[in-house]
């Protein structure tokens, strides 16, 4: 069996991985993230996976996207050069309501620094709240 080569890395550090459904390809863009944010992005993947077990994974435009079905997401997060950006898209309606704001009315945005501080039980209420809003279709 020949040897993958590795991803190529784009900006910020952002895995260039092919576009794909499932967990099996989400592996490969977390096993791909450089540096401190693959810790990170697995701790984002582990929390998002065990709040709602039955969701789907994919990945597009080089992003982990997390949805109810393999068409829409509530969730999503891409490697920045200093920090990592999850994407609510409908963050407005979150409670509390996600720091980052966007020219897009209704998203908002985490941005997780190369400390990997967060609150992850505050994460994990908005992942909570995001899979019962309406999900962004692509």
């Amino acid at each position: 069996m020949r040897e993958q080569p590795a991803p190529v890395l784009l900006s910020g550090g952002n895995p260039q991985i092919a576009k794909g459904n499932g967990p099996e390809v989400v592996e490969q863009y977390l096993a791909a993230m450089p540096g401190w944010k693959q810790a990170v992005g697995r701790r984002l993947d582990a929390l998002i996976v065990d709040a709602l077990p039955g969701l789907h994974r994919m990945v597009k435009w080089n992003s982990p996207f997390y949805g109810p079905d393999y068409s829409s997401w509530f969730v999503s997060f891409h490697c920045m050069t200093r920090y990592i950006k999850v994407a609510f898209p409908q963050g407005t309606a979150l409670d509390p309501v996600p720091p980052g704001k966007s020219k897009q009315k209704s998203v908002r945005y985490l941005d997780i620094p190369e400390s990997g501080a967060f609150d992850e039980a505050l994460f994990t209420r908005w992942i909570e709240q995001a899979s019962r809003l309406p999900a962004e279709r692509f």
